[in-house]
């Protein structure tokens, strides 16, 4: 029932992905993906050097033998940082897939097809999927006005961006943003999406390394608790709602702002301390729409297998209900 395109290019049973997520896509959360049937991707730039990037590759490694990804981001930056060693250090691992974000990755798209990588690219517009498969890019993951960090600046939702991405696209497509659960995958294909990105949702699982306040935030977290900060900057990112978040907003309403006037208080490094200690006010947080449909912090196993069932329930009994006649399905069988 869910063989996609998606899960035939990763070699995946269920096409569910959890991608990049600054600090908290480790080998912990991302293996733990692979071995649940989806795939994951480390987040590159978490790691402070590419040694590190490749001891966590090989760590992963050594908890799962299923596929997983590297992501690295492409994002205007305080201090430069050298895309290119990082992007050594994957080949040099063996790593196959790759998920690009951020600024176009055409720069570095020679050096990653050689090694023979996959890449999927996470836009947030039509108009750069199409530049995205033009420049060679075998997936695109599209995020909607939903989704948690940088959004974009078009302000399309999920079931408006999907269709048309899919319409323009001959490559596969990942919907992003807003998805937590089965009725999401149902509606991801139903709209013509390949598989479904989640990563908020997988932030609040026993998986995911951080301390568990930020994850019972969430938990408590309602749809009205995200907020748009740097829209001032055209750099848009869906945050979390906390005093520090409303600072930032305060500081935005005047007028004029810098990314000095704001950078002491959206560090990177302030926000790794507030998922290490748990002090859920001590820095922003990357958060999507799906908040409010997040009731538990299960296993990540636990999450794709509900999902999974969700979904199948779904497509059989209402689905066959609503068309007057029972679909049958059949659950993947061992490999």
């Amino acid at each position: 029932m869910f063989k996609t395109r998606v899960t035939e290019l990763f070699g995946i049973d269920y096409p569910i992905v959890q991608g990049g997520l600054m600090w908290i896509a480790r080998a912990e959360l991302v293996s733990a993906v692979a071995n649940a049937g989806g795939i994951g991707f480390l987040t590159a730039l978490t790691h402070p050097t590419p040694e590190g990037l490749a001891a966590e590759i090989r760590k992963t490694r050594e908890m799962t033998d299923k596929p997983f990804g590297v992501n690295i981001t492409f994002l205007p930056t305080l201090l430069p940082v050298n895309y290119d060693v990082y992007i050594d250090a994957c080949i040099a691992e063996g790593v196959r897939f790759i998920e690009t974000a951020g600024r176009n990755p055409e720069p570095y798209m020679e050096k990653i097809k050689k090694a023979g990588m996959i890449v999927t690219h996470k836009c947030t517009s039509v108009r750069h999927s199409i530049k995205a498969e033009k420049i060679g890019c075998d997936a695109v993951s599209i995020d909607g006005f939903e989704a948690a960090g940088h959004p974009g600046e078009d302000d399309v939702t999920s079931l408006i961006l999907i269709p048309l991405t899919r319409d323009a696209l001959s490559v596969p497509v990942i919907a992003s943003g807003g998805f937590g659960d089965g009725r999401g995958l149902v509606a991801a294909l139903a709209l013509g999406a390949d598989g479904m990105n989640m990563g908020t949702r997988f932030v609040a699982t026993r998986e995911a390394p951080l301390h568990m306040n930020v994850k019972e935030a969430l938990v408590r977290a309602g749809e009205r608790d995200t907020r748009l900060v740097m829209r001032t900057l055209r750099n848009t990112e869906r945050v979390l709602v906390n005093s520090v978040v409303q600072k930032v907003l305060e500081i935005e309403a005047k007028g004029g702002t810098k990314i000095e006037d704001i950078a002491p208080y959206m560090s990177g490094k302030r926000g790794l301390r507030m998922l290490e200690d748990g002090d859920t006010e001590a820095a922003v947080m990357s958060a999507g729409q799906i908040v409010g449909m997040i009731r538990d912090i299960p296993t990540v196993k636990e999450l794709i297998d509900r999902i999974i069932s969700e979904a199948r329930e779904i497509m059989t009994s209402r689905f066959g209900a609503v068309l007057g006649a029972r679909i049958t399905t059949q659950a993947p069988g061992p490999k």
